[in-house]
C-alpha cells in the first residue's frame, strides 16, 4: 500500500513521498525499510530521530524524521486502523460444521457460522453473520446478537444476552452461577439458585477465561463499549458502565456498581456493595473497600488517592532508616536517664 493511499484512509497529513510502499508495521527501533511505525508517548521521541521505518504515524505537533511522516491528531488510534487496513482479517466462514450440534429448536440468523464440536441448545437465537467457533457451547435460551464472535471452549449459558459485535475471547464464561451460599445450622452451606440474568451489551469485548456470573435476584450487565482483559472475574449483580476498562486479573465482588469509563490496572480488587464512580482510574493491585467519587485516582490497599499513596509508598521505602534512626534515640535517651540517675 502506498502512503498516499494510506494517508487518504486515514486522513492523515502526509509528509515526504506519497508513492512509498509500506508492507508490514514495526517498532520505532526495529523498523527497516517497507515498514511503518508510530509515536504516540513524548518519551520515545528519541527514536524518531534515528528509525530506520519508511514512514511513521506521529502528532501533529511531532518533530521532523528523516522518514516520510503521518500527521494525526490521534497516532495511536490512526496506528489501529493502519493495521487494520494492511492486515484484514481472513473472511469470516459460513455455515454449520458438520461435526457441530445445533437443536432443530434453535434459531439461527443469516450467515452465521458454526464450527466444529459447537453445540447450540434448544431456544437460542444467533444473530446474522455470529461465528460460533469450535467447541463453544450456547446454552438453551441464551440469546446471542448480531455480527458477535465466540472463539473456541466459549460458554454461554441460559438467560444471557448479548448484543450485536460482542467478541468473547477464549474459554471465558458468561452466566455461570454467582458465588451464593446460605449457612445451614449446621455449618454446612446450601447453593443459592443463581435465576437472573446476564447482559452485556453492544461493541463489548470479553477476554480469555474471563467469567461473568448471572445473580439470583436483579441482573448483571456489561454496558456498551466496555473492554474486559483475560482473566476477569465479574460477580453476581455488578454493573459494569459503558467504555470502561479492566485489565486482567482484575477481580469485582458481588452488586457492586462500576460507572462510565472506568479504567482498572491489572490485578485490582473491587470489594462488594461499593459504588465506583464515571471515569475513575484504579492503578494495579489496587484493593477498593469503599465508594470512589466521579474521576478519582487510586491506588494501593486500602485504597487512597493516588498522590497520597505515592507520598506514603515514598515513606515506606524509608522505614528500615527511620527504624535506625528511632532505635538509636532510644538507646540516647536511655544512656541520658542512667547518667541523670
Amino acid at each position: 500500500m502506498t502512503l498516499r493511499e494510506l494517508a487518504a484512509r486515514l486522513e492523515c497529513q502526509l509528509e515526504g513521498d506519497g508513492t512509498i510502499e509500506v508492507q508490514h508495521v514495526a517498532s520505532l527501533e526495529a523498523a527497516g525499510p517497507g515498514a511503518l511505525s508510530f509515536l504516540a508517548n513524548p518519551k520515545y521521541a528519541s527514536a524518531l530521530a534515528s528509525t530506520r521505518a519508511s514512514a511513521v504515524i506521529v502528532g501533529l505537533e511531532a518533530p521532523p524524521a528523516p522518514c516520510a511522516l503521518l500527521r494525526t491528531s490521534n497516532p495511536y488510534l490512526a496506528f489501529a486502523r493502519a493495521v487494520r487496513a494492511m492486515a484484514p482479517p481472513p473472511p469470516r466462514p459460513v455455515g454449520v460444521h458438520a461435526t457441530a450440534i445445533v437443536d432443530p429448536a434453535a434459531e439461527l440468523g443469516e450467515g452465521v457460522a458454526i464450527g466444529p464440536y459447537a453445540v447450540v441448545g434448544p431456544g437460542a437465537r444467533i444473530g446474522a453473520r455470529t461465528v460460533v467457533h469450535a467447541h463453544a457451547y450456547v446454552e438453551a435460551g441464551a440469546v446471542i446478537g448480531p455480527d458477535c464472535e465466540l472463539h473456541p471452549r466459549v460458554s454461554v449459558h441460559a438467560g444471557s444476552t448479548l448484543g450485536a459485535r460482542v467478541v468473547v475471547k477464549d474459554g471465558a464464561v458468561i452466566g455461570s452461577p454467582g458465588f451464593g451460599f446460605a449457612t445451614r445450622d449446621d455449618g454446612t452451606h446450601e447453593a443459592i439458585p443463581q435465576i437472573g440474568p446476564v447482559v452485556i451489551e453492544d461493541d463489548v469485548q470479553v477476554g480469555a477465561n474471563t467469567c461473568i456470573d448471572r445473580p439470583a435476584v436483579g441482573e448483571t450487565r456489561v454496558k456498551a463499549g466496555t473492554k474486559i482483559d483475560n482473566l476477569v472475574q465479574i460477580a453476581h449483580g455488578v454493573v459494569v458502565g459503558r467504555n470502561a476498562f479492566l485489565a486482567a486479573q482484575v477481580g469485582v465482588a458481588g452488586s457492586t456498581v462500576l460507572g462510565d469509563g472506568v479504567m482498572a490496572g491489572g490485578q485490582v480488587g473491587i470489594t462488594g456493595h461499593v459504588t465506583v464512580g464515571d471515569r475513575v482510574k484504579l492503578s494495579a493491585k489496587t484493593g477498593v473497600t469503599g465508594n470512589v467519587p466521579d474521576d478519582a485516582f487510586m491506588s494501593g490497599y486500602p485504597s487512597m488517592e493516588n498522590l497520597e499513596w505515592r507520598k506514603a509508598h515514598a515513606v515506606v521505602r524509608k522505614l528500615p532508616e527511620l527504624r535506625r534512626q528511632v532505635l538509636e534515640l532510644a538507646r540516647r535517651v536511655e544512656a541520658l536517664e542512667k547518667d541523670r540517675g
